[in-house]
């Protein structure tokens, strides 16, 4: 039988440990591996496996000894309890062998669970559990997860009290992770708040979010984009001796004034633009960036963008004598004092 997706979001947290199997399969083996991991502890529970009450068979191994699927349904545990019987990365080529141990099934037999990638509609695995009905398949696709998911996940970690400018920036986060970043940031953020009853804010969620790339530069580019031209020779100084590049630098400019060009000219304000922004923006960082976009106005912010071109170019063109960090640190000057008019 099929699951449709909110129902198999259910299911994986309980389980029905009366059916024949499941099947789980799709093209993000992240994804699977997770949902695969979630489903066989809640039918086992956390010492299942130290209790040999799980058995793990790779599908490749079902070639050589068909047999060994069903070997593994009929056996004892030494341990009470329900069993697993997982097959991973199954194909079409492990069929026999799976669709024997499903028809082969009785009550008290361990449960057979398998993951498999992306399945056309055609595949026997497929077909056989999709058939079959005392199983189910699932498919799980790249889709976000939705808002209950997200719950689920904030409660399994002990965090029952979020913000709603928190769960807000979670949900953004959510698109943009794949699910096991997802899931750690969720597990830090649940060490972060340990022992705090206080709700979970925005704030928090940005000190526990990943940082990205561009973080580096924040300081050099939030004190150009506000206006503090004396502070800019110190901090490219440093920047020199951390070995960052010209080239580089100047990117991660275009790319912090374009964000603020965006979000001033957006027709709903610039708050519903930083609010589109992609990757999400965080806490304090997206009420900085706020205030810079509403400080400098779509006009200006196109002239900036007009000087961080031209200084693109210049660095790569191959005629250019000048020293490239000393091109890229005028032109923050120029957006230093351009900022102040």
């Amino acid at each position: 039988m099929k699951l449709s997706a909110r129902d198999a979001n259910r299911y994986f947290g309980k389980p029905d440990p009366s059916r024949a199997g499941l099947l789980i399969y799709g093209p993000d083996a992240m994804r699977i591996a997770l949902k695969r991991q979630e489903v066989i502890a809640a039918l086992i529970g956390p010492q299942g496996e130290e209790e040999m009450r799980l058995t793990r068979i790779p599908a490749a191994d079902l070639r050589k000894d068909p047999a060994q699927l069903v070997d593994a349904i009929k056996a004892v545990s030494f341990f009470p309890g329900p069993r697993v019987a997982f097959v991973e990365e199954a194909t079409d080529t492990a069929a026999p062998a799976i669709l024997a141990a499903l028809e082969d099934w009785n009550t008290g037999d361990a449960q057979i669970i398998v993951t498999a990638g992306q399945l056309k509609a055609s595949s026997k695995v497929r077909k056989a559990f999709e058939g079959h009905n005392n199983a189910y398949a699932v498919g799980i696709y790249n889709d976000p997860p939705s808002r209950e998911e997200i719950e689920a996940e904030l409660s399994k970690a002990g965090l029952n009290n979020i913000d709603r400018d928190a769960m807000t920036d979670l949900t953004n986060l959510s698109k943009e992770l794949d699910p096991g970043d997802f899931r750690q940031t969720i597990e830090k953020l649940a060490l972060y708040k340990f022992k705090d009853t206080s709700p979970a804010t925005s704030e928090d969620v940005a000190a526990c979010a990943p940082t990205s790339t561009e973080a580096a530069l924040d300081d050099v580019l939030n004190i150009v984009a506000e206006g503090r031209a004396h502070e800019i020779g110190p901090v490219m100084t440093k920047l020199q001796s951390q070995g960052t590049q010209p080239v580089g630098l100047c990117i991660g400019a275009t790319r912090h004034f374009r964000a603020l060009y965006i979000a001033a000219s957006d027709p709903g304000g610039a708050a519903q633009g930083i609010s589109r922004m992609r990757p999400p923006i965080f806490g304090p960082r997206r009420d900085r960036m706020l205030r810079q976009a509403q400080g400098w106005g779509a006009p200006k912010l196109e002239q900036a963008l007009t000087i961080l071109t031209d200084t693109d170019l210049q660095l790569r063109s191959a005629g250019q004598s000048a020293p490239a960090m000393a091109l890229v640190e005028r032109a923050l000057l120029r957006l230093a004092m351009l900022s102040r008019r």
